[in-house]
């Protein structure tokens, strides 16, 4: 049955420069690129190609040597130029010169027929060795899913309210019979439901319309409204032992697009976000792609941070650095590396704060978008119990004993304290509005490795 779930803790990072739903057409990206780093969890990656090997757009470059059946698969045709390393030889990336026109390797089609009468085994083998497996997340961890599970759910976030997140709307358009097929092959992996999430105070992008056999779920309310993590918690918690996957809506659409075109189709529309960006727009490329081309003659000043995903829990990346896997933005802010002296105590209202702080003035115009930097404004300092954490976030957990659990490695406290239904993007709210600057993501990931390493 499905839900309407209003939630009232929570918090909008209203930042200047969301992309106007517009499409613009950058300088030709000419290098992609697949970082192991991007699938977490992953820690024995076997490379598959070498330097000077040619591909094609689903060629395989690595597997996990822990799920050997999955590969990770070129997102363009063309030739392999660097494979990078790092510290003890650590694989970082394969990138890949793009051909101008790009060509495919061929997979099996599937018609309606085919794909009612095809067993769960025979889908699963298909979705690993095509390259489009990565796309679903299993939860509890926050890892990709291993194939020789069964969820006993699967759920679908069809909206984001990180700030400046794209619209879906955008991203998804004309995709409406691709996603349709890679939910009803979807079904075939779980006995249980697919949970789709959409907003409940707008009208949902067309592409979710006609769906069958999917219970749609409504939420509303500040971020992290649009967070899978918080659907799961209201409608079907994780408990001890539980299995869900998760996937993207995109994610959805190339695995209906394997089965529609036979083929592994890595095209996807990105927003190009940011006070910092000239042109907040969106554009056509292709996964992993370098991101110079939409950063050239397209930023405000040379001091820029650019970010793989979004302000909060988007990764840090050089400006010819690469999109990860999973993210569909690049976000531009200034870049914050100076000291400002008395700077929370200056009367101004060009901050934006949650806390209504002597000199923070930002509460007063809650509709304003705020142009602000990368600065942290302080340095850690001893974990301040305030409630603030509880106060953003809309799940039965209590972040700050849990925070103090993983420092303490505390095991048990942590399994009582709800570490089996959060990922870092769950409590990043947290480390936003900490007073005591404390790396709450960090954190959160070390105690799901003492967890699921234990």
């Amino acid at each position: 049955m499905s839900k309407l779930v209003k939630l009232k803790k929570g918090f909008d990072i209203r930042l200047a420069g969301k992309a106007e739903k517009q499409m613009h057409d950058f300088q030709p990206v000419k290098t992609f690129a697949i970082k192991p780093t991007d699938f977490i969890g992953m820690q024995r990656p076997k490379v598959l190609v070498k330097e000077g090997d040619t591909v094609k757009a689903g060629t395989p470059l690595l597997f996990d040597k822990k799920m050997e059946k999955v590969q990770f698969v070129s997102p363009v045709s063309g030739k392999i130029v660097e494979i990078k390393r790092g510290e003890k030889r650590k694989l970082l990336e394969i990138k890949i010169l793009a051909d101008d026109v790009i060509e495919f390797e061929s997979f099996q089609k599937y018609s309606s027929s085919e794909l009612q009468s095809a067993s769960r085994e025979k889908i699963i083998d298909h979705l690993a060795a095509s390259g489009v497996w990565p796309q679903l997340i299993q939860r509890p961890f926050g890892v990709i899913a291993n194939p020789d599970d069964t969820p006993k759910s699967i759920f679908i976030s069809g909206f984001d309210t990180h700030p400046l997140a794209p619209d879906y709307e955008v991203l998804l358009k004309g995709q409406e019979e691709a996603f349709k097929l890679g939910i009803d092959i979807l079904k075939k992996l779980t006995k249980g439901k697919i949970h789709l999430g959409v907003p409940a105070d707008k009208a949902a992008p067309a592409v979710y319309s006609n769906l069958q056999q999917v219970e749609i779920n409504k939420f509303s309310g500040p971020h992290p409204a649009g967070n899978v993590g918080v659907h799961i918690h209201h409608v079907d918690p994780i408990g001890k032992g539980d299995i869900i996957w998760t996937i993207n809506p995109y994610g959805v659409v190339q695995i209906g697009n394997l089965l529609l075109k036979g083929v592994y189709d890595a095209s996807k529309i990105v927003a190009i976000t940011g006070s910092e960006a000239k042109k907040a727009c969106y554009t056509q490329t292709y996964l992993g792609a370098c991101v110079d081309s939409f950063v050239a003659e397209n930023i405000k000043s040379t001091n820029v941070r650019a970010i793989s995903g979004n302000p909060l829990t988007g990764q840090k990346i050089n400006l010819d650095g690469y999109l990860s896997y999973y993210d569909h933005q690049l976000s531009l802010l200034p870049e914050g590396d100076y000291y400002e002296f008395l700077g929370w105590m200056k009367p101004t209202s060009d901050k934006l704060s949650y806390h209504k702080a002597l000199g923070l003035l930002s509460f007063l115009y809650p509709k304003k978008e705020f142009v602000l930097d990368t600065n942290n404004r302080g340095e850690p300092r001893a974990f301040v119990s305030t409630g603030v954490f509880e106060s953003v976030t809309p799940m039965d957990i209590f972040p700050v004993y849990l925070m103090k659990a993983i420092m303490a490695e505390d095991y048990d406290d942590m399994e009582e304290l709800g570490i089996y239904e959060v990922i870092e993007e769950d409590l990043a709210l947290c480390e936003f509005v900490d007073v005591s600057k404390h790396p709450v993501q960090e954190l959160v990931r070390k105690g799901i490795e003492l967890i699921q390493y234990s």
